[in-house]
């Protein structure tokens, strides 16, 4: 599945939580609580931002140290339509499963806490973490032969 793909499929069932959770949902433009500094994503994913934002990454200065580099002075998102998955599944309740200890963890940022106890939501109410990495790793591995990262402040040539 190529990596545009991957990300249509993150962005579609992103929208549909965010919809099932709209009431308990802070997350707007200038709310960066998420948007911190070393942030890694896969190599893929950062030859696309690398490929949509040279501009960018050439002649501004990334974001100081502590938020993503990518973040604008407005609190907005530099590279929005590029974000990597990490990024689009931000706010969202997060459920993953821990095999070896047989253990379910769930977690939302504090701001989206308010609501329904993250314990009672039904599995599909929440973004479930693992299939996505799953593929995003495979395409990685297909693509360059390992499962290298890249910090995000990296990518800009004005570190």
């Amino acid at each position: 599945m190529p990596l545009d793909s991957i990300h249509e499929d993150v962005d579609a069932r992103a929208g549909e939580l965010a919809q099932w959770h709209a009431q308990r949902l802070q997350c707007r433009r200038g709310c960066f609580d998420c948007c911190v500094d070393d942030i890694t994503v896969f190599e893929i994913e950062a030859d696309k931002i690398r490929a949509g934002a040279a501009e960018l990454l050439s002649s501004a200065v990334p974001h100081e140290k502590g938020r993503c580099a990518f973040l604008g002075s407005e609190g907005e998102c530099r590279i929005y339509e590029l974000r990597p998955y990490v990024c689009r599944t931000q706010g969202l309740p997060l459920r993953w499963l821990d095999h070896e200890a047989q253990a379910e963890y769930r977690d939302i940022c504090p701001k989206n806490d308010e609501g329904e106890p993250l314990e009672e939501l039904a599995e599909e109410e929440c973004w479930t973490l693992g299939e996505t990495e799953e593929q995003l790793a495979a395409l990685q591995l297909a693509r360059y032969g390992k499962l290298q990262r890249v910090r995000l402040r990296d990518l800009f040539a004005h570190r």
